[in-house]
């Protein structure tokens, strides 16, 4: 706070024709301040950089480019880049770009063809001559946008990213006389940028796949981004997928200019590795390569900053219907008896399974799209295959990147035939994985989209599997090669924090010194690699299939979203585990990958029968719900404990009750990027108390899953935003909080507590054993009654595997139910978009429940599809009193889902 006050007030210019905008730049006041500082490197107390002065400026009417001037040289980490160049646009009213790159010479960045920006600017205009800077700040704004960036002409140099309508700095990387580390730095393989944050109002959450307690970041943490395959069962330490965006929810200011939950976005768009320093109050940067292209978005709430933040990455891909039924999968099926013997296992138990999957077991010698001859026979897998589809089942396969190099397998043969290896010293590196010796497939390559293809098409004619998991893919590799002699690619002066101990980045993975297609090194694209190959396969499926995918993917990048699912990789069957699957599970949602969830009772070590109970009571409410489990463990699939099972039946009964909300909510994610699991800030942003929930999470906007997390547990401290929550499994059962607060919930080893809100509509389906079966049951709608606010609810309807979800030409139904209550009655409506596709299904809704109603009585109904009245014929009504609320039930009511209906209820009071 000190420091703002020492600083000259700032006027906000916005964009204006040049020679206006010249003019008023030119007014502002004389540079007066400078200070010599340098950062320090930690390990010698060397300066490492003395930062930057602005040379000069030329803008346009999207565009301000300053030129900046290196103030001092250094050696550490490397020589000091001379020049540079920043660049800010808006290319949107609610983004900011800001880039920062070499002035004179090419640098790596990620390629427009890999994360392609959805830009809307206008092309950039005619620079006039550049200007020097005669005053202290240049400003530069967009009228229509909240977001307003000051370079603050100081030395050395140093820029804010505020609001307009507030004044609050969102990102202020002004340096700071008694912190050398604040000063911009930037080396050939070490760039250095670094913001403050308002102490005590500033709560950050992202940054990187690592698996943790706390969903929200804590003070005094390095956070690594450098894909490792690094077991999820170890905490804090970079694991699968790097992603360098983070969202800033702030509480409070002490003016009362920002409100609480007020929330804005930043992604570094940067595919080298990097330690993102996080001090509570401060946020530092420390990247080894690449430019910075930094982005900012301009909320103000969490469910706009991930609309504009997937609006420029990319939509998540839209799921499969079926992928969100119950999975079984384990590493260590020993054979195609032992599937059957699964599958028959869970129909035994009446427990619904969705899809079953092999892990590397199925393989020939652990190659890819080979089948073990003995104890997965081609004949036998297609007839078990075959089965499985006409019980309305589906089958996924595992594929791990390193092909086995062996000359009688065509897989090998036809990879070296197209040149698509990744290379070091100009021939294909040689790693190990599985299979012993192995080549990866180099998917920058531009022969790789056309091999993987094939490699697929074949195997799939043979064996028609229903999805594709993508393992092992950051890259592993079971060997570290040496680094080559003076290579400060693989053994870069700077060493991030990988595997928490500085670790080489060359360790289990490709030398850095690998090159792929186009001379671009494994040190710049390392941490793309999951994201190109799941990119391929996407493309690969829809071609092969000619039907929606559905790909896992263990590790991600920036827009990895667009076209696969994730889990959370090797958890552990701990009761540690089982709490941090939701900060791990809330954490893809905010990278644009909302189909995720954890395996399911634990994949290392043997479980217990209580953990696996309590793990189905929370798994079952993933957005991906599968079960899986290393070889070497127990047996634990669902159906071997009576009381695990008893569960399962369930929980998973109620997921497929809901499957037209998870559904509905994967379109959602496809239009708006908003998650499927949401944390409770998301729909509560002014109730600073959600702000630090890691126990609890929401599916949409108002169901909420409050889980037992702990050994012995019978009850659960479950936080209760304001508002009257009904339990799902017992609408009588209800809890009403006028303010936020703790409330201690039973919960018996059978139950599990599923809560949704007033003000919300759910379209339920019926209980089957497979999604299939469940689509063919009728609809019932649950309105949870308000007395303050209008309930809303919307449903999505379609073949469930159509490529595009929702387009412009699609086969497909949109239902949006209102319900408003008026004085002493209830009423309830349907408006639908796009009625046939609905209408040709001939689905139905039978029954009507309303909860949360505070009535005494049921005088009448008036109900009208389309503009037919109802009659009374065949048509039940009850009514209900539980307390202080009361449940109205329709049920017989036979109202096509795709005609809009009005229902009014007549109440007595």
């Amino acid at each position: 706070m000190e420091r703002n006050k020492r600083r000259p007030t700032i006027q906000s210019l916005p964009i204006l024709p040049n020679q206006l905008f010249s003019y008023f730049l030119l007014l502002l006041l004389q540079l007066n301040c400078s200070f010599p500082c340098a950062t320090l490197s930690s390990d010698s107390n060397e300066a490492i950089g003395f930062g930057y002065k602005i040379q000069s400026f030329h803008y346009s009417a999207k565009f301000l480019t300053a030129n900046l001037q290196l103030l001092k040289e250094t050696s550490t980490y490397g020589p000091d880049i001379q020049q540079l160049t920043l660049t800010a646009s808006y290319d949107k009213p609610d983004r900011l770009r800001i880039r920062i790159t070499d002035a004179n010479k090419q640098r790596w960045e990620v390629p427009q063809e890999i994360v392609p920006p959805q830009t809307h600017s206008s092309p950039r205009r005619f620079m006039p001559e550049n200007q020097a800077p005669s005053q202290e700040n240049l400003v530069f704004s967009d009228p229509t946008s909240d977001l307003v960036l000051t370079l603050h002409n100081t030395a050395p140099f140093g820029f804010i990213v505020s609001r307009r309508s507030s004044a609050d700095h969102l990102f202020d990387a002004l340096p700071e006389r008694e912190n050398p580390e604040t000063i911009l730095v930037f080396k050939e393989q070490y760039i250095q940028l670094s913001s403050s944050l308002p102490k005590g109002r500033s709560f950050l959450y992202g940054l990187g796949e690592r698996t943790r307690s706390s969903f929200k970041l804590t003070s005094n943490e390095t956070l690594t981004m450098w894909n490792a395959d690094i077991v999820s069962a170890r905490t804090d330490v970079n694991l699968y997928g790097s992603h360098p965006f983070y969202i800033d929810v702030r509480s409070q200011s002490g003016d009362g200019k920002v409100s609480d939950g007020t929330t804005h976005g930043v992604l570094v768009l940067n595919s080298n590795g990097m330690d993102v320093d996080y001090s509570g109050d401060r946020i530092t940067y420390k990247i080894i390569g690449g430019v910075l292209d930094l982005y900012f978005f301009a909320g103000p709430t969490p469910e706009l900053v991930l609309e504009q933040y997937t609006e420029l990455i990319g939509r998540p891909t839209p799921m499969p219907y079926w992928s969100f039924g119950f999975h079984q999968c384990r590493w260590g099926y020993k054979d195609v008896s032992d599937l059957k013997g699964v599958v028959a296992g869970y129909a035994a138990a009446n427990i619904p399974l969705e899809v079953i999957w092999t892990d590397i077991d199925y393989m020939d010698g652990y190659k890819d799209f080979t089948l073990d001859p003995i104890n997965f026979p081609l004949d036998q897998m297609k007839s078990f295959v075959d089965t499985v589809h006409q019980n309305g089942q589906k089958y996924v396969l595992i594929l791990d990147p390193g092909i086995s190099i062996n000359n009688s397998y065509e897989t090998y043969l036809r990879g070296m035939k197209a040149d698509v290896f990744i290379k070091r010293d100009g021939v294909p590196y040689l790693g190990e994985v599985w299979p012993g010796s192995v080549y990866y497939p180099d998917f920058l390559h531009p022969n790789a989209g056309s091999y993987w293809e094939n490699e697929i098409k074949l195997f799939r004619d043979a064996l028609p599997f229903d999805g594709l998991w993508l393992d092992m893919n950051e890259l592993s590799n079971f060997i570290t090669s040496s680094p080559k002699p003076n290579s400060s690619l693989d053994d870069p002066p700077f060493k991030i924090n990988n595997n928490a101990d500085r670790r080489p980045i060359n360790n289990k993975t490709l030398p850095a010194t690998c090159l792929h297609f186009g001379n671009v090194t494994e040190y710049d694209a390392h941490n793309l690699y999951g994201l190109l190959e799941s990119k391929i396969t996407n493309a690969a499926l829809v071609d092969v299939t000619g039907k929606r995918p559905f790909i896992l993917s263990r590790s991600t990048f920036v827009s990895s979203g667009k076209y696969t699912a994730h889990w959370t990789g090797d958890n552990a069957a701990t009761w540690d585990d089982l709490a941090y699957s939701i900060p791990s599970i809330l954490n893809s949602g905010l990278y644009g990958i909302p189909m995720v969830g954890a395996d399911i009772c634990g994949f290392i070590g043997n479980t217990i029968e209580e953990l696996c109970r309590r793990w189905i009571q929370l798994g079952a409410f993933y957005p991906f719900a599968r079960h899986h489990s290393a070889t070497g463990t127990i047996r634990q699939e669902l159906y071997l404990w009576d009381s695990v099972a008893a569960s399962a039946r369930k929980v998973i009964g109620l997921r497929y009750r809901l499957l037209p909300l998870f559904y509905t909510l994967m379109y959602v994610a496809h239009k708006q990027g908003t998650p499927i699991a949401r944390p409770l800030f998301f729909s509560f942003p002014q109730d600073t108390k959600t702000f630090d929930i890691n126990s609890q999470f929401l599916i949409g906007r108002g169901v909420m899953v409050s889980p037992v997390l702990k050994p012995g547990a019978v009850s659960v401290n479950a936080y209760f935003p304001a508002g009257n929550w009904f339990d799902l499994f017992n609408y009588s059962n209800s809890v009403s909080i006028k303010s936020g607060q703790y409330v201690t919930l039973d919960a018996p080893a059978d139950h599990a507590n599923v809560h949704v809100r007033e003000g919300n509509i759910l379209a339920l389906q019926g209980e089957a054993m497979t999604t299939r079966e469940a689509r063919k049951t009728p609809f019932s709608l649950l309105v949870v009654s308000s007395g303050s606010t209008n309930s809303t609810g919307q449903v999505f309807l379609d073949d469930g595997e159509e490529v595009k979800m929702g387009g412009e030409q699609g086969k497909w139904s949109l239902i949006e139910f209102l319900s408003t209550v008026e004085r002493d009655s209830v009423l309830v409506g349907s408006n639908v978009l796009n009625a046939q596709f609905s209408l040709a299904q001939k689905w139905i809704i039978d029954k009507i429940t309303v909860i949360g109603l505070k009535a005494t009585k049921l005088k009448g109904y008036e109900l009208f599809s389309g503009a037919k009245l109802i009659k009374d014929s065949g048509i039940r009504t009850s009514f209900q009193s539980h307390g202080e609320f009361s449940i109205v039930e329709m049920s017989g009511l036979q109202l096509l889902i795709g005609e809009e209906f009005k229902l009014e209820l007549s109440l007595g009071y």
